[in-house]
């Protein structure tokens, strides 16, 4: 089955950068959609910023001016640089792959999620 190891959480002070880094193996067929979400505490689970097989990148409103989502094809891994750290950002962020696999339908898998705390 698809894994997912995520790296590159931890803990900054507002302004500063992280880089996380998630790398995919396994039976993957064709990766449709590869990505980041992140929920903090007491919220719902939301869209950082993905890309996909067929429109490209997509970012949430908040973090596109400061966020950027990066991918090397052939080592199935996507990089997501968080510049302009806020408070606001902190949470677990999670990896996530849609695996186009028509005789099964649509797959999704999930890292364990990396803790990203940003204070001072």
């Amino acid at each position: 089955q698809v894994q997912l190891v995520e790296s590159g959480g931890g803990l900054v002070q507002p302004g500063e950068s992280l880089r996380l880094s998630c790398t995919a193996s396994g039976n993957i067929y064709s990766i449709y959609d590869m990505g980041w979400y992140r929920q903090a505490p007491g919220k719902q689970r939301e869209l950082v910023a993905s890309v996909n097989k067929y429109t490209g990148a997509n970012y949430a409103d908040s973090v596109k001016d400061r966020f950027t989502i990066s991918r090397d094809i052939a080592k199935n891994t996507v990089f997501l640089q968080m510049n302009s750290l806020k408070p606001e950002d902190t949470a677990v962020y999670y990896c996530h792959l849609r695996d186009e696999v028509t005789t099964e339908g649509d797959l999704d898998y999930w890292g364990q999620g990396t803790q990203v705390t940003v204070s001072s």
